[in-house]
């Protein structure tokens, strides 16, 4: 009997991929001090301030959680904070960003503070989402700028797509920047929007969160190759890989994809590669990651890896990093107290707000 599919399709459709190879980490941090002139002093040391912030922000959630004390959704940021505070920092205070659940530092940046996020976290009336949404989905704030996180990966990435092409419409010098991790690039809302805002030039710039894992689906498991910025590139607009544990070299990626894209170059889109250090969310032990993986991420972490950089560089010395410490953790301290003593919604407000 004949085969029917023929032997080199059935080969090509049932044989077993060859494994791909897993991408490398960027070269380790400077230590030198070393940097572009763009970067001024007061701009690397405000880096390491938001960074600080963030960190201290994501290190009392997750203790929080463990002590029982009522957060809702608890998703770390822990190894993004070089990714989610450039991202608010580049931005013009009249662009809008679309952030996800662990880009807690680009919240802080445009302006939410730490107390409204741990209000949200607690279900309190002093949330962004008002008691509707204990998690760190529901913080959208339009007027900070801030679209809410839309938890289904990558469906984020049209709405500011619709966002900047009304900014083109109206020719507006104004740019929607959004973010997405490796797992969103292999939907089809990703390849849709990526094909229309290179063929409309539309002013939008988005960063791929690459922390090598979507939930528990390693990359190897999810694309037969890793050419994340390459298949961009393929659609006509910039793309390009940077280290996401380097926030200078974020910083530098992300305002030069967002001047482009305010000056009508069009749209860029940056791979970020970074390591997700804690599970998908706290109740994820994250056993199936390497315990070496994450070794080799601990020793280029991005908030010491700054700190290091500022003192090896002269840019100020420990007493001034020290005090920003302090700083991080006396507000962090008081933003906590302050949610915690916030009301939770009133139940006859339950019904406000929904719409369908």
């Amino acid at each position: 009997m004949s085969d029917p599919l023929g032997s080199h399709i059935r080969e090509a459709l049932f044989s077993t991929p060859p494994r791909p190879e897993e991408p490398k980490a960027p070269a380790t941090q400077p230590e030198s001090g070393e940097t572009p002139a763009d970067l001024a002093d007061e701009l690397r040391i405000d880096l390491y301030r938001w960074m600080r912030l963030t960190r201290t922000f994501d290190n009392t959630m997750v203790a929080m959680w463990k002590q029982g004390r009522g957060l809702g959704g608890t998703f770390s940021g822990r190894g993004h904070e070089g990714i989610s505070v450039p991202i608010g920092l580049a931005l013009g205070p009249d662009d809008v960003i679309a952030p996800m659940h662990r880009d807690v530092g680009s919240y802080l940046v445009r302006g939410m503070t730490p107390a409204r996020v741990f209000g949200n976290l607690l279900g309190k009336v002093t949330g962004p989402s008002g008691g509707r949404d204990a998690n760190l989905h529901g913080m959208g704030d339009l007027s900070l700028g801030i679209i809410g996180y839309v938890s289904h990966i990558p469906q984020q990435i049209p709405i500011s797509l619709g966002v900047a092409m009304s900014f083109h419409y109206r020719d507006e010098p104004r740019v929607a920047l959004t973010v997405c991790g490796d797992g969103g690039t292999t939907a089809g809302a990703y390849h849709e929007s990526l094909n229309m805002a290179a063929l409309y030039s539309a002013p939008l710039v988005l960063v791929v969160e690459n922390n090598q894992y979507a939930y528990s689906t390693p990359l190897d498991q999810q694309m037969a190759t890793f050419a994340i910025t390459e298949r961009a590139a393929g659609y006509g607009l910039t793309a390009r890989t940077e280290d996401g544990n380097d926030v200078e070299a974020m910083y530098r990626s992300v305002k030069a994809a967002v001047d482009q894209a305010r000056s009508g170059g069009g749209p860029t889109v940056i791979e970020a590669r970074t390591m997700r250090m804690l599970g998908h969310a706290i109740h994820d032990g994250a056993e199936y990651v390497p315990p070496e993986l994450l070794e080799e991420w601990e020793t280029r972490d991005p908030v010491e890896g700054q700190r290091r950089r500022l003192l090896a560089g002269g840019v100020c010395d420990p007493a001034r990093l020290e005090d920003i410490d302090a700083w991080a953790r006396t507000e962090i301290d008081a933003a906590v107290a302050e949610a915690e003593a916030a009301p939770f919604p009133h139940p006859d407000t339950v019904s406000d707000g929904v719409y369908a």
